[in-house]
């Protein structure tokens, strides 16, 4: 099953808002799901939830302000959270989704490998019958 980019209605849902610019929310998560594709290629079916959540955050903050006053009230967000971006731990689920993330070991030994030795063997020597200290047998 190929990747769907989730819907406006989607992104509304997860940010909880009542009324949301559809075009703006459409384009928004159409560059989201290409960012990720920038990690992952295809992405897999459960990369809705980075692509939500990168597109959710440049949706609620697209100049990334950092504090804000209207009268009484005044929200700080920390520095960088907002614009479209992926984060360490969103490029770390798209990883772990594709199935590529974890230890994981490579034997370069290829199949038809013979183990017998590869070095020349000269046969006309025999075997060895004469130890000398220090020299082993010769």
């Amino acid at each position: 099953m190929a990747f769907t980019v989730p819907t406006a209605e989607e992104l509304a849902m997860y940010l909880q808002l009542d009324e949301i610019s559809g075009p703006r929310a459409d384009f928004l998560l159409t560059t989201a799901a290409r960012l990720c594709m920038t990690v992952v290629k295809p992405l897999p079916d459960e990369a809705d939830a980075v692509v939500l959540a990168a597109a959710g955050r440049a949706y609620i903050n697209p100049t990334q302000v950092s504090y804000e006053t209207i009268g009484p009230m005044s929200v700080q967000r920390p520095q960088g959270s907002g614009g479209l971006y992926l984060t360490k731990a969103d490029k770390a689920a798209l990883k772990s989704l594709a199935g590529r993330g974890g230890a994981f070991t490579v034997d370069p030994t290829p199949e038809t490998a013979d183990p017998s030795p590869t070095y020349p063997v000269d046969v006309d020597e025999g075997i060895a019958t004469e130890y000398e200290p220090g020299w082993g047998w010769l």
